[in-house]
């Protein structure tokens, strides 16, 4: 056993000769066993052993474990840093489970502890049995082939040094070196799921196979190297054709088109991930109904998932944490030549002249006697129409930003120069007739950008 640690600590769970260690002490058999192999291979990596204890207040018997947990450290010469948090209050005020909440306040109270005692790796005592319950638990579940990759040898800060380790194993090497633990008694309640996949589920399993939790521990540890390749093939993908800014996560429809489908849903999950921050929550339904917003025959629509929003707009694939806000209807008098500033921060200059300068996608010009002020500068409304210069008539001015595949954001922020009819899609599209006659006074209107350049 202490042979195999001293391997996994140094080639798995890549620990560095001189570096603190501070282990994740219930009192149970696991990380007794964990704290009592680190001690003895402590000089021969001159690492530093401290030890950490969360009460987590759930049950009556949790403050004897505490004490044992002290007196023990005491014996042992071990920095110690106990803490109690009431579990099933942070539960409730948060709406969240008892084993998430437990598991997340562990989780940060290690943190702060191998802060505070300087220790580079918090050591937990997982084993080859739960893992196997892992996978199981996530089969479950309903997860995918990500789901299903085990625990690591090393994630973060965290290293699991005996996962490869059989709870057997650990219990012998206990017997053998006549260590105490305490025994947890929520350990066999039925109400917890992995209670029942220990006692139920998986003695079961072994009446068909005798080493199933071998086989499942060994399926969790393969996904979890195939996963490591898949995650850098995601973040490839995802450099090519996702781009973020303050707005979101923007990403091209026809690249994520080419991809295979089990790539595609893969860098789907990805950039909902970097869009939540974490994948609590998501489900398979989650990624499928995202799916179908991709590849379905509707140009733009829209889906709520958890924790975040996902909108079709045309060719790209719009991810943010909540819906974009309702654009604000605006309306800008224009009262003669002049700059006026508009909503979205660019200028609006309208000038007059005797002679044309020219027109391009940002500047207009009308004949001024055919376009009396004062004008207005508005936002889009149902049923505008338009008369794009070039087209046969008229139309719904719907239809022109659906034909323009023009995103459903955009066409409420674009502002629209109106007389007595829509004269100009400002930056778009200029109305038919109305130009400028040499030798007559012409109107110009040109929209810049608010550091004074043609938008």
């Amino acid at each position: 056993m202490r042979a195999k640690l001293l391997r996994t600590l140094q080639r798995d769970c890549l620990v560095q000769p001189g570096e603190g260690i501070l282990v994740g002490l219930s009192g149970g058999p696991d990380s007794m066993a964990l704290l009592h192999l680190l001690l003895q291979v402590a000089p021969v990596l001159r690492l530093r052993v401290s030890a950490a204890h969360l009460d987590h207040g759930m049950r009556r018997e949790s403050a004897d474990d505490a004490a044992f947990v002290r007196r023990l450290c005491d014996d042992w010469r071990v920095p110690l840093v106990v803490e109690r948090r009431d579990i099933p209050a942070l539960a409730c005020r948060h709406r969240r489970g008892l084993e998430e909440t437990a598991r997340d306040q562990r989780r940060a109270f290690l943190q702060a502890a191998a802060q505070r005692l300087d220790c580079a790796a918090i050591a937990l005592g997982h084993h080859r049995d739960d893992q196997a319950e892992t996978v199981l638990q996530r089969l479950l579940r309903g997860c995918g082939s990500s789901g299903l990759a085990g625990m690591r040898l090393r994630s973060g800060p965290f290293i699991r040094p005996l996962l490869e380790v059989s709870r057997q194993a650990i219990l012998d090497y206990l017997a053998a070196e006549e260590l105490p633990f305490v025994e947890d008694a929520s350990n066999r309640d039925p109400s917890y799921t992995r209670n029942r996949i220990r006692h139920q589920l998986l003695p079961q399993l072994q009446s068909f196979n005798p080493r199933i939790a071998e086989h499942l521990a060994r399926l969790g540890r393969r996904l979890t190297l195939e996963e490591d390749f898949w995650a850098e093939e995601e973040q490839r993908q995802l450099q090519c054709l996702a781009r973020m800014d303050a707005d979101g996560w923007w990403l091209e429809r026809p690249a994520l088109l080419a991809l295979h489908p089990a790539l595609r849903s893969r860098v789907l999950r990805r950039a909902l991930e970097g869009v939540r921050g974490h994948l609590r929550g998501v489900q398979a339904c989650h990624l499928d109904a995202l799916e179908q917003l991709l590849v379905g025959e509707r140009p733009e629509g829209e889906l709520n998932l958890p924790e975040a929003w996902a909108g079709r707009r045309y060719q790209r694939l719009w991810l943010r944490r909540a819906p974009p806000p309702e654009p604000e209807p605006f309306c800008v008098v224009i009262a003669g030549p002049g700059r006026y500033p508009l909503p979205d921060g660019r200028l609006l200059e309208v000038a007059l002249s005797h002679h044309p300068w020219g027109e391009d996608a940002g500047r207009v010009e009308f004949e001024a006697a055919a376009v009396p002020f004062p004008l207005q500068v508005r936002s889009f409304r149902p049923g505008d129409r338009f008369r794009p210069d070039g087209a046969p008539g008229g139309k719904k001015l719907k239809d022109f930003f659906i034909d323009a595949k023009l995103a459903r954001e955009v066409r409420y922020r674009l502002p629209l120069v109106v007389a007595d009819e829509i004269l100009w899609l400002a930056g778009l599209r200029r109305c038919a007739g109305r130009r400028a006659i040499p030798g007559r006074a012409v109107l110009h209107l040109s929209l810049q950008s608010d550091g004074g350049g043609a938008a």
